[in-house]
C-alpha cells in the first residue's frame, strides 16, 4: 500500500491514530485512511502488512502470522504492535525521508478520556519519527474544529463523538472541556454484539470483520428510519455440525441487536447534559448537540437521539474524518490554537 500518492513530502503532519482506523495527512493534502491493523510474524516479531492489507487478511492466514489490531477503546493496548504500525504507514507515506530526517512538527488527537499512562504510550510511539514538535490534541476538541465550531469563544459546543472503541461527550468552551464522559459503547461493541446474536440465535459463528460489513451495509440503530436498506445475508460456520450456512438479516432485527448499547449513549448524554453548568445549558439549546466519529453514521441513530434527548442533533456529514480536519487545521495556524495542544 503506497500512501505517497495522498501524501505530499511536507514535514508538517496530522495524525488521527482512531481504533480502528488510522489517517494521516499534511497541510495541504486530503487525508488517507488506513484500518488499524498489522499483521505480525510470530517467529520474528516483525510486521508483515499494515493497514488495508493486513486487515483483508484476517482469517485467512496460517498460524505462523497474527493479526494485531492495536488499539483498544480509542488508546494504544499494544505498544510493539502499535509502533511497527505507525512506522511502516509512515515509511510508505514518507518514501524519501531519510534515517535522520526530522519532521517540523506532529500533531496527534488523544482521547480526553486517556491517562497519563495512555498519553505517555502514544507519546513514546511518535518519538520513532524525530519530530522536532510533537504535541497532543484531545479528541473532541479536534472534532469540534473539524466540524467548524469555534472552539475559543465563551459559547458552549456539546460534541458526541461516536468513534470505534469509545463514545466521548463533552461540552466545550474557552478551548477547554468544562463536562466530560466517556463509555466504552461504539463501533465495536456493535460488531461484537452483531456476532454474539448470530452465536445466540443461529448457532453460527460469523467473523468480527462479517459481523462490521453486515453493520455498515444493513444495520440500523431506529426502527423508524425512513430509507430501509435491503435485507443482507451473512454466511457463517454452524457451530454443531461445521458446514457453512447462510442467515438473512435485517435493519430491524439489526436495530433491537444494538437498542441495549444505543441506551447507553443516551444514558450518557443525559447524565452529562445534567451535570452541565446552568450559564452553558441555554448554549447548547441553542445550538443543540453535534454528532461525529465514523460510527455515528449508523443509520437512524441521530433520529433516534433526537428523539430520546429533544434537543436539534446536528450530524457532521464528513465524520469519518472529523478529528483528522480539526488537527490539520490547527496544523496550518498552531499559533492561533496554542492553547488546545499540549505536550
Amino acid at each position: 500500500m503506497i500512501l505517497s500518492r495522498f501524501l505530499g513530502h511536507g514535514t508538517r503532519v496530522a495524525l488521527d491514530l482512531g481504533n480502528n482506523n488510522t489517517v494521516l495527512t499534511d497541510a495541504k493534502n486530503l487525508p488517507f485512511s488506513a484500518p488499524s491493523f498489522v499483521a505480525l510474524n510470530k517467529s520474528s516479531k516483525s510486521a508483515q502488512a499494515v493497514g488495508q492489507d493486513a486487515y483483508e487478511m484476517q482469517g485467512k492466514i496460517g498460524a505462523g502470522v497474527k493479526i494485531v489490531k492495536p488499539l483498544k477503546g480509542g488508546i494504544i493496548a499494544d505498544y510493539e504492535a502499535a509502533s511497527m504500525m505507525l512506522g511502516m504507514l509512515m515509511r510508505n507515506a514518507y518514501p524519501k525521508r531519510g534515517l535522520f530526517d526530522k519532521f517540523d512538527q506532529l500533531i496527534c488527537g488523544i482521547p480526553y478520556a486517556s491517562t497519563d499512562v495512555e498519553r505517555r504510550a502514544l507519546r513514546d510511539a511518535l518519538e520513532q519519527f524525530k519530530s522536532r514538535s510533537t504535541t497532543l490534541i484531545y479528541e473532541p476538541i479536534a472534532a469540534a474544529i473539524g466540524m467548524g465550531l469555534n472552539v475559543q469563544e465563551p459559547n458552549g459546543k456539546f460534541m458526541v463523538d461516536v468513534g470505534g472503541g469509545i463514545t466521548e461527550i463533552a461540552l466545550i468552551s474557552l478551548s477547554g472541556i468544562v463536562t466530560h464522559r466517556a463509555v466504552k459503547v461504539a463501533g465495536d461493541t456493535f460488531d461484537y454484539e452483531i456476532q454474539d446474536y448470530f452465536k445466540r440465535k443461529f448457532n453460527v459463528a460469523i467473523g468480527l470483520k462479517q459481523a462490521e460489513q453486515l453493520k455498515i451495509k444493513t444495520g440500523a440503530a431506529f426502527t423508524s428510519i425512513v430509507e430501509v436498506p435491503e435485507p443482507a445475508c451473512v454466511a457463517g460456520k454452524d457451530i454443531s455440525t461445521g458446514v457453512p450456512k447462510l442467515i438473512e438479516v435485517g435493519p430491524m432485527e439489526i436495530a433491537n441487536i444494538l437498542n441495549d448499547s444505543v441506551i447507553k449513549i443516551e444514558d450518557a448524554i443525559l447524565q452529562t447534559l445534567e451535570e452541565c453548568p446552568p450559564e452553558l445549558s441555554g448554549d447548547i439549546y441553542t445550538n443543540g448537540i453535534y454528532l461525529t466519529g465514523g460510527s455515528s453514521l449508523l443509520r437512524g441513530l441521530r433520529e433516534r437521539l433526537a428523539a430520546r434527548i429533544n434537543i436539534p442533533i446536528h450530524q457532521d456529514p464528513n465524520a469519518l474524518f472529523s478529528v483528522l480536519n480539526g488537527i490539520a487545521g490547527v496544523l496550518r495556524v498552531p499559533q492561533a490554537h496554542k492553547a488546545v495542544l499540549f505536550k
